[in-house]
């Protein structure tokens, strides 16, 4: 194996940076290979057309006969642009893209043959499902799902296959897969946000939520990464000595970016363009080897859709430029782990942003409305949104120091704070004149100028206000983000809901006019979401008890933080708004469960092999130099030899020591492992793979590093940080 770890860095030093070519001006190429509006226009006939529309911005059905119109106009789009095969784009709930190809290719007899691609083949298809995740809504043997088009979001083209974003659904009609809840929690928030918006501007009949999102990624060189058995079978190092120099100079952060990685990321980019992911930002991240981009924010179904895609392309780049993407969320002990920041707001059909302040004090007592809406929301549901970024790879990086930490709070800075204390203070009842004039010109009417130099500063909330958006910061690197922007747009839209109640009661009830019962709503809201407000230190041990003190949750792990979600408050929740039935969520509780157990399970397995397989043959191995040293320095100088073989004896001890643990900490794990295995409740066993199997991680792993720093370097089997992080 040290053999191995040479040879890849010897190949690794030798890489130069691929030439990419550039395109002039990256407007002209952006979407060249999406059926936007663009080819829409210039493939399909006026009806067709405006069926997507309507399908689009009303949510209305596209009949058969419409769709064979749109089915033709894509094919032969797509044969133009060189595709050969069409597939239906989903995402089950593996957590990855999923596919499968049909070529346009039909035979018609006589030898003949044609390119066919129908309004049926567009519109549904029947995959089999039965190796995909179900948590038991149906039976192994009944695998018929079927994947239906979503025509929100485009079709495209990557490599020489059309590809038709579709939602993934079980034959009963449940949900398999990630989109379907996504769209049904942004009806929701839709119908919800605009019944609110009403109150304000009459006009308004859509509300959208955006979503951009921040993607963190390591790029390590392809040969040294495939050398570390950990990294390849887990997507993170399993055991490896901190090096000398990590982080700690912030010499990477915002620095001149690599040549070789810099090539990738043009390359990345270009392809991002053809596709139509509006990618605008790339810079070094804090840890090294530590890379971030960033794009324009789009429509929120749309946006995860092209998240999941760009995850894809990220590795299939990475080929061409001989490099491994490591996404995983703590990929290098010692160093910063990576994160996805969701930013999501709400946009009206209008052109207005109900989280960015107006110019009017009317406008600003939207923004208050929605701001204050969404921490109500947080504060009602905080333990249900840390569930929905709830994993075993993200459980390393809560909390540890670069991440939020697992307490969902939300920062929305000093000024801010001081708005919502004078509006805690508003007249219960009726406002007089007076008051209504001092509150809309001297608190609600200087929003904007509050906010201008005074925007999010403090790194380490989950979820804090930015200016003009939500910045949910605890979604993990590995994520699909419609996890996250499932639940949050649902709880918004739940609260959304509740709000035009209780405001709609007062203006009939008490004949209250609807500025003042808006005030009165706000202002008991605010009294009761000050718990969730916090804009100290997440990581300090103050602030756990502060929190534990006010209510909230610390679910540090992800068995424990996952329970809420089939919590009687949870499934009425989600069930109630349309999002999923019992059935779904429950599905989902059960399969976000195994995947944490198999994860584990994996990582345990993985772990003892390199232990037992690489480190402690190794550390014989060099023992056994030792000892050949030891035998050849006292047949020189006889029982004098002690005086001369110290340090050797002590190695030698210090070695074996090491060893043992290795030894009786792995059998320990395998046992737990074994027993556990035999639990069919997936609650328990998920509980005891955390607190029994991945707790005995970090002491072998103790024992590897310090082998790591006693063995000849020479010998040494596994690729070192030094080799992984600063490789450039």
């Amino acid at each position: 194996m040290s053999t191995l770890r040479f040879n890849a860095i010897k190949e690794s030093l030798k890489r130069e940076p691929l030439k990419v070519e550039e395109y002039k001006r990256r407007s002209e190429v952006f979407g060249y290979n999406v059926f936007n509006a663009t080819a829409m226009r210039q493939y399909l006939t006026k009806d067709a057309l405006d069926s997507i529309v309507e399908a689009i911005e009303k949510g209305e059905k596209i009949n058969r006969i419409i769709a064979d119109h749109i089915s033709t106009g894509m094919k032969e789009w797509a044969i133009s642009k060189g595709a050969t095969h069409y597939t239906h784009w989903f995402q089950p709930l593996t957590g990855a893209t999923a596919e499968k190809h049909d070529a346009f290719f039909e035979t018609i007899g006589d030898g003949l043959a044609i390119e066919k691609f129908g309004g049926s083949q567009l519109v549904q298809q029947e995959p089999d499902a039965s190796s995909f995740p179900h948590g038991g809504i149906r039976n192994t043997f009944e695998a018929r799902g079927y994947t239906a088009w979503d025509p929100t979001s485009p079709a495209f083209i990557y490599g020489t296959t059309l590809c038709i974003p579709t939602v993934f659904v079980a034959y009963t009609g449940e949900a398999l897969d990630y989109k379907t809840p996504l769209l049904r929690a942004l009806q929701a928030v839709d119908n919800a946000a605009v019944d609110v918006c009403k109150y304000f501007d009459k006009n308004v009949k859509k509300v959208n939520a955006s979503l951009g999102w921040e993607q963190e990624y390591f790029l390590i060189d392809n040969d040294l990464a495939t050398s570390r058995p950990d990294i390849v079978l887990t997507g993170r190092t399993l055991l490896g000595h901190s090096p000398a120099k990590g982080q700690q100079l912030d010499d990477h952060y915002f620095g001149t970016i690599p040549n070789r990685a810099m090539a990738y990321m043009r390359d990345l980019e270009n392809e991002c363009m053809l596709l139509g992911i509006p990618v605008k930002t790339r810079h070094n991240e804090v840890a090294p080897n530590q890379f971030e981009l960033a794009p324009i924010y789009e429509e929120a179904n749309l946006a995860v859709d092209h998240n999941s895609l760009l995850m894809d392309v990220m590795q299939k780049v990475a080929e061409r430029h001989s490099f491994m993407v490591l996404l995983h969320e703590k990929p290098f002990a010692g160093v910063n782990g990576s994160g996805k920041h969701n930013n999501w707001s709400l946009s009206t059909d209008t052109g207005v942003n109900l989280l960015s302040p107006g110019k009017t004090p009317m406008s600003n007592l939207q923004f208050l409305t929605f701001f204050i809406n969404t921490i109500k929301a947080v504060q009602t549901h905080e333990e249900l949104l840390r569930a929905a970024i709830a994993s075993a790879s993200n459980d390393h990086r809560l909390g540890a120091n670069e991440a939020p930490p697992a307490i969902i709070s939300v920062f929305i800075g000093a000024q801010l704070t001081k708005v919502l204390e004078e509006l805690k203070t508003v007249t219960k009842g009726k406002l007089s004149p007076q008051e209504k004039t001092d509150l809309k010109l001297n608190v609600v009417g200087k929003i904007p100028e509050i906010l201008l130099d005074n925007t999010d500063r403090n790194r380490t909330s989950p979820f804090a206000f930015t200016g003009n958006k939500f910045e949910f910061r605890a979604v993990g690197s590995t994520a699909n983000c419609a996890n996250p922007m499932t639940v949050l747009n649902t709880i918004v839209a739940k609260q959304l809901m509740d709000f035009k109640v209780e405001v709609d009661a007062l203006i009939d009830k008490k004949t209250m006019k609807k500025d003042d019962a808006i005030f009165n709503v706000l202002r008991e809201y605010i009294k009761t979401s000050k718990a969730i407000l916090f804009e100290g230190n997440g990581y300090s041990e103050e602030w756990e008890k502060e929190a534990k003190k006010r209510g909230l949750s610390n679910n540090k792990t992800t068995p424990e933080a996952l329970k809420v979600k089939v919590s009687k408050s949870s499934l009425e929740l989600f069930e109630n708004l349309g999002v999923m039935n019992k059935v779904e969520a429950q599905a989902r509780y059960e399969i976000e469960m195994e995947e944490y157990i198999l994860h584990t399970q994996i990582e345990s397995r993985v772990l003892g092999d390199i232990a037992r397989n690489h480190i402690v043959p190794t550390a014989v191995r060099y023992q056994n130099i030792l000892i050949e040293n030891v035998t050849g320095l006292k047949t020189i100088y006889g029982n004098k030899f002690k005086d001369f073989a110290k340090e050797q004896l002590a190695l030698i001890e210090q070695i074996s020591s090491h060893i043992e643990a290795i030894n009786s900490l792995v059998t320990k794990m395998t046992d737990q492992r074994r027993n556990l295995n035999k639990i069919d409740d997936v609650e328990k066993k998920a509980a005891g793979y955390c607190n029994e199997v991945k707790s005995l991680f970090e002491a072998i792993r103790y024992h590897c590093d310090k082998l790591e720093l006693m063995i000849d370097d020479e010998l040494w089997p596994l690729t070192k940080y030094r080799e992984l992080l600063f490789t450039k």
